[in-house]
């Protein structure tokens, strides 16, 4: 019996062992086919690729700068209106809502976490821009258009738009996360700190969200992965102009937009090239946002005194 045991335990661990050594080798794998693919816009262009802003495949000049702006920028919006949102109707769900509200709510939520991006991005472009371009944008405009960040017209579509789309598409999975890292919450704790009185809001800010930041971090650079990654909300209202300008109105583009774009109509070496290399890019800036994710959890736990 003890060696059939000894089997059973050698063979799972053999399975788990080989199952995480074939994620390793698929990463590895992408980035060294980007990389090849990359070769001759890396050797046409170096580092200026990062640097330069323009796009032309007439003349064969590339630029991943605008991409990468436009990407960055409209994520971080997304981030910004989606992780308060998130944090505050999770903390609703779990700490102030009756059961049968926070069930119904909750489906809803998991309900609009399944929508498809697309459907996302078609609302965008016949919902959302049209209000955007009639009532918001001449808002804002008018109480700060002395702003850089809110001049120009008001066309509807560009970063602000793209941000609300993707605040919408990612505010579903932080929410749904955090909903379930704050319901882990140790009911003996928080019942403690009642008892010690402390109020509501004092029980929320030292005692759930203190226990749970982990899994709140989790869930934020969860939702941060899907954004910076989509591609056809994204595509749908973002505008799709290669160029990087201040205001939040203005049309622009992302890597992940700019590759669904023009991926299918890159024939030549070198255009092919720079669009594989646009995906390097984007690549490596999910791994090193990763990898700060990474190091900013192993302080946070230092700090917390949390030793696993």
């Amino acid at each position: 019996m003890g060696s059939y045991r000894g089997v059973q335990d050698r063979t799972f661990a053999g399975l788990a062992t080989l199952s995480a050594g074939t994620v390793i080798l698929l990463v590895v794998g992408i980035f060294v086919a980007l990389l090849a693919g990359s070769g001759p816009s890396i050797r046409e262009f170096g580092a200026r690729f990062l640097f330069a802003q323009e796009w032309n495949p007439v003349s064969q000049q590339f630029g991943a700068l605008s991409s990468i702006y436009g990407t960055l920028l409209s994520t971080g919006i997304a981030m910004v209106i989606a992780v308060p949102l998130s944090l505050i109707i999770a903390l609703f769900l779990v700490e102030l809502a009756h059961p049968a509200v926070s069930r119904v709510v909750g489906g809803a939520i998991e309900l609009l976490a399944a929508i498809p991006s697309i459907i996302y991005g078609m609302w965008g472009l016949f919902v959302l821009a049209p209000v955007m371009a009639r009532y918001v944008q001449p808002f804002i405009g008018k109480w700060a258009g002395d702003l850089p960040l809110f001049t120009g017209p008001p066309i509807g579509i560009g970063m602000l738009t793209a941000g609300i789309i993707l605040a919408l598409m990612i505010l579903p999975f932080i929410t749904s996360v955090t909903r379930d890292v704050f319901n882990m919450v140790p009911d003996v704790v928080k019942e403690s700190a009642y008892g010690l009185g402390a109020t509501t809001w004092e029980v929320t800010r030292q005692v759930t969200v203190r226990h749970g930041i982990m899994g709140i971090v989790g869930a934020c650079f969860l939702g941060l992965g899907r954004a910076i990654g989509e591609t056809m909300a994204v595509t749908f209202v973002i505008g799709n102009t290669h160029r990087i300008s201040p205001s939040l109105f203005a049309a622009g583009n992302s890597i992940a937009s700019t590759l669904a774009n023009e991926f299918t109509e890159a024939a030549e070496n070198l255009y092919l090239s720079s669009l594989i290399e646009l995906g390097l890019v984007l690549f490596l800036i999910t791994f090193l946002i990763q990898l700060a994710a990474r190091i900013w959890l192993q302080r946070t736990r230092r700090k917390l005194g949390v030793t696993r």
